[in-house]
């Protein structure tokens, strides 16, 4: 049996920096799965990461590397290669490696900070053979940057998503033929920047409401049947037509990790499907904190720092005790809102809070107006939304306070409107 003060699930850029900050007020342990720490970052060779935590951009190895540094010099007890197996509702850990055994760990707060996973293609029902040569967008990243195998030479691509696209641009400069990214939506998945950088640049065609509807192969991919949706996502057969290629990469969406909250009955979201959380990163479940694309995917790994240092903060100044009646602002999305988090505020006295939050669809001029009940309290201006791109807003402390409801609802509006 183990015992600390602060137990941090995931050893990923959520994991490095929410238990750097945890460390400061109290004992930590962290838990990593894989080999080494870091999660996705040492794949991710490309620049685009730190700018605004380092005010410079680097690569994804030196953004982890700096992080790693201070987990190496810091009191934090580190276990890699350690999968958790269980969390009970008393905090109990139960975890398993190939030096110690079993371990057990009582911990009187809790980081998840597991991340998230690839959806696969069984996952959207992608009909056709099962022959070699079909990936996800992150296994091929790894192939490439940490193996050194090129997964294959003729590349198609389904979904817009970031990562899948920043493989299109590496594909291509690996001397590969990416003849095209397939977008089943009507609009791009990834960031304008990666859109343009790592499509437009390379003349990589994206062709949006367009699906895969047939896999073609018996021991190796040979071709795939490409056709146009209808508005109800539907293949337009007439439409159809047949690409030869040899590798098929999937970039279909992350699902943030949260198996390990099915035994302690964590409130999740229906539209993130990750953990609901309140401005201090705190789970519905008392004492365990969610932070980085657990709770939701981010777009730069920036905000994902900026959450776990939140939620390692208030995790190492955790103390177990029956707490009163807290009142609680709930986050409402309103009009042409598909989610915002945190979803819930508490302690009004509490200092500026930031919230993040994504469009449904597309639109420009528009008004982001903050109402307490139906009175408007505070009103953002923005040129153009897009689901792809998240929005932040910071609350100043005399505008939480201001809330006299348990409601703050969230809508974007026209600015004619």
């Amino acid at each position: 049996m183990i015992e600390t003060d602060v137990t941090v699930i995931g050893g990923g850029p959520a994991g490095l920096a929410s238990a750097l900050k945890a460390a400061e007020k109290s004992n930590v342990l962290l838990l990593e799965r894989g080999n080494e720490l870091g999660g996705i970052l040492p794949q991710c060779i490309h620049e685009g990461f730190g700018n605004f935590i380092f005010n410079k951009m680097l690569t994804g190895p030196e953004y982890a590397q700096y992080y790693i540094n201070e987990i190496i010099n810091s009191k934090i007890i580190l276990k890699t290669n350690t999968t958790v197996l269980s969390i009970d509702p008393n905090k109990n850990i139960v975890a398993t490696n190939s030096t110690d055994g079993i371990i057990r760990i009582k911990s009187k707060s809790i980081i998840l900070a597991m991340g998230c996973r690839e959806r696969t293609r069984s996952q959207i029902l992608l009909p056709g053979t099962r022959p070699a040569g079909i990936y996800t967008a992150g296994t091929a990243q790894h192939l490439i940057n940490i193996d050194g195998y090129m997964p294959g030479k003729n590349i198609i691509i389904l979904g817009s998503g970031n990562v899948g696209l920043i493989m299109a641009r590496r594909f291509s400069l690996e001397g590969a033929n990416v003849i095209g990214v397939y977008e089943i939506m009507p609009n791009a998945g990834g960031l304008t920047r990666n859109i343009v950088q790592c499509l437009d640049d390379y003349n990589i065609p994206l062709f949006l409401s367009h699906t895969i509807t047939n896999i073609v192969g018996e021991k190796r991919v040979e071709g795939v049947n490409v056709a146009k949706v209808d508005e109800y996502f539907k293949p337009i057969l007439e439409t159809e037509r047949h690409i030869p290629c040899d590798c098929l990469i999937l970039s279909i969406g992350l699902i943030p990790e949260i198996e390990l909250c099915k035994n302690i009955n964590i409130k999740i979201d229906n539209i993130t499907k990750g953990i609901i959380v309140d401005n201090k990163m705190e789970s519905s479940f008392p004492g365990i904190f969610a932070c980085g694309n657990i709770v939701h995917v981010y777009d730069l790994v920036d905000d994902v720092t900026y959450s776990a240092e939140i939620a390692g903060k208030n995790a190492g100044n955790y103390i177990d005790f029956e707490r009163g009646e807290i009142e609680e602002i709930k986050v409402i999305p309103g009009r042409n809102v598909s989610y915002v988090v945190p979803q819930i505020i508490k302690n009004k006295d509490c200092n500026t809070i930031k919230l993040y939050l994504r469009v449904i669809k597309e639109e420009r001029n528009v008004n982001i107006i903050l109402k307490d009940g139906n009175t408007p309290i505070f009103q953002k201006k923005e040129r153009i939304v897009k689901p792809p791109e998240m929005l932040r807003i910071n609350l100043s402390k005399q505008l939480i306070e201001s809330i006299s409801n348990n409601e703050l609802n969230i809508d974007i509006r026209c600015v004619n409107e």
